[in-house]
């Protein structure tokens, strides 16, 4: 478990700085140091998003038996991911004072914005009650879902945690999205094409999720659909309806995002950071 471990904690930081450098350095790019922190880092949650996503394929589409079947991928995997949250804590931090000094000069471009810059301890306290959802949510994935996936199963269940895993999927569009949104491109074609494949894998991947798990271990029991919550432990379905509720909650509001987008005349002009379907997302 300690090398998986290391090795995630040295990946993801290091593949973002050597991705903010090369932004900032290479040649055809020379992106301002803030523009290169905040692409660096939503190419590094796109980059998670895949390898999270094909574990879980592999995972899932091995483990022919629901409950016994054991893939090695489903140990290893969160044992490699759980530094990522860690890291992606930072990441978003960083990107708040991106977008913080960005709205203070009135959009990109380099250069420091009017003002002196918050000190962090506001920017920190700003950034809490911005983000304090996907704070919890990364808390929860590294201080409850990691000991539960690497230690309480006990090597069970290895197809819903491969299922599990495969919500990472929207994840590079909802990147792909803010990037968009960065450069105000949010009434262009592709934004709107990435906010259609956005919604259809958020729904899909983060909310069929649960009701497929349950409809997966109705048939590996024999139950009715409906009958599944009553024949799981309380807690299990406590747990369901936790992990399930933040998930309703950003795709009603990407879905609000959406009918914005999709209403605004085609020659509107372009509304600031922050605006359109991929407002609040977890990446």
């Amino acid at each position: 478990m300690l090398l998986l471990l290391l090795a995630g904690g040295a990946l993801f930081p290091g593949l973002f700085v050597l991705l903010r450098w090369g932004l900032a350095r290479a040649p055809p790019l020379r992106l301002p140091p803030l523009h290169a922190t905040y692409l660096a880092a939503k190419l590094v949650s796109s980059i998670q998003a895949v390898m999270a996503s094909t574990a879980g394929y592999i995972v899932s589409s091995s483990c022919k038996h629901v409950i016994d079947d054991q893939h090695w991928l489903a140990r290893a995997y969160p044992e490699f991911a759980v530094p990522y949250f860690v890291y992606d804590l930072g990441a978003m931090f960083l990107c708040h004072l991106h977008k913080g000094r960005l709205q203070a000069r009135g959009g990109p471009g380099p250069g420091p914005g009017p003002g002196p810059d918050r000190g962090l301890a506001a920017a920190a306290r700003a950034f809490l009650r911005k983000e304090l959802l996907m704070v919890l949510h990364h808390l929860c994935m590294v201080l409850v879902c990691f000991p539960v996936a690497a230690l309480w199963r006990q090597g069970k269940g290895d197809f819903f945690l491969g299922c599990m895993l495969m919500a990472e999927l929207s994840t590079p569009f909802v990147c792909l999205g803010k990037v968009l949104i960065l450069y105000k491109r949010q009434h262009t074609l592709l934004h709107k094409l990435n906010g259609a494949a956005m919604l259809v894998t958020f729904f899909c991947c983060r909310v069929l999720l649960f009701p497929y798990l349950y409809w997966a271990y109705a048939r590996h029991a024999g139950l009715p659909l409906l009958a599944v919550p009553l024949a799981l432990p309380p807690a299990y379905n406590a747990a369901a309806a936790l992990l399930l509720a933040p998930q309703l909650y950003w795709f009603g509001l990407i879905c609000r995002g959406a009918l914005r987008l999709f209403r605004a005349p085609a020659a509107a002009p372009a509304p600031g950071p922050g605006a359109g379907p991929a407002r609040a997302h977890p990446d």
